[in-house]
């Protein structure tokens, strides 16, 4: 049963999460960000992860912890349903288009967090939502999942549909790597033999 939640409160946010990464793609979510659950929710059913999200947070203040809070504890919840990791194919890359925007995003599944996050953004707002929190949102993500990530518009000119194709490039490489391989099923995939750290 690779699921998992995670509930996470601080004094600017309270946020519970939970993931089933052999799910269907469905999504329950509420974040009090109309964008945030837009991406949210493209990212369950393109990954075929069911997530879940309920947020409250200071949003009389910005956009920025609540987003930022999100990330931390859904990238939280996907480690601890990947459990020991035995069997997942581990690495995954793919190329996104959305319209005029194209993004790659590679991942590998590793243990040791890292963010390369090579896209720009024509304006500073998509409706109400800083654009600058993509980057915030998958910083968090990437750092508390431990995976290594690497997302880069290739072009794109509406804020839109570049950020969507970051989302849905996640999306895609999550649901290859957190694959079984039925050839490895019970093997961690590192000649380490161990993943994480």
């Amino acid at each position: 049963m690779r699921k998992a939640s995670v509930k996470r409160t601080t004094k600017e946010t309270d946020v519970e999460v939970a993931v089933d990464l052999d799910g269907s793609g469905t999504s329950s979510l509420a974040t009090g960000i109309g964008f945030l659950d837009h991406m949210l929710d493209l990212l369950a059913r393109h990954s075929r992860i069911d997530i879940r999200a309920n947020a409250k947070g200071d949003l009389h203040i910005d956009q920025h912890h609540t987003t930022e809070d999100v990330g931390i504890a859904l990238g939280q919840a996907l480690k601890q349903a990947l459990g020991d990791m035995k069997g997942i194919a581990r690495y995954a890359d793919v190329h996104v288009p959305m319209d005029e925007a194209l993004t790659r995003v590679a991942i590998d599944i590793s243990g040791r967090p890292f963010l390369v996050f090579k896209v720009e953004f024509v304006r500073a707002k998509v409706g109400t939502f800083d654009t600058a929190l993509v980057q915030e949102w998958f910083q968090a993500f990437a750092m508390n999942a431990g995976v290594t990530l690497h997302v880069a518009t290739l072009y794109g000119s509406n804020d839109h549909h570049i950020a969507e194709s970051c989302f849905k490039g996640l999306a895609r490489a999550l649901r290859a790597a957190v694959a079984i391989d039925p050839r490895a099923a019970n093997e961690v995939p590192s000649t380490k033999g161990a993943l994480g750290g």
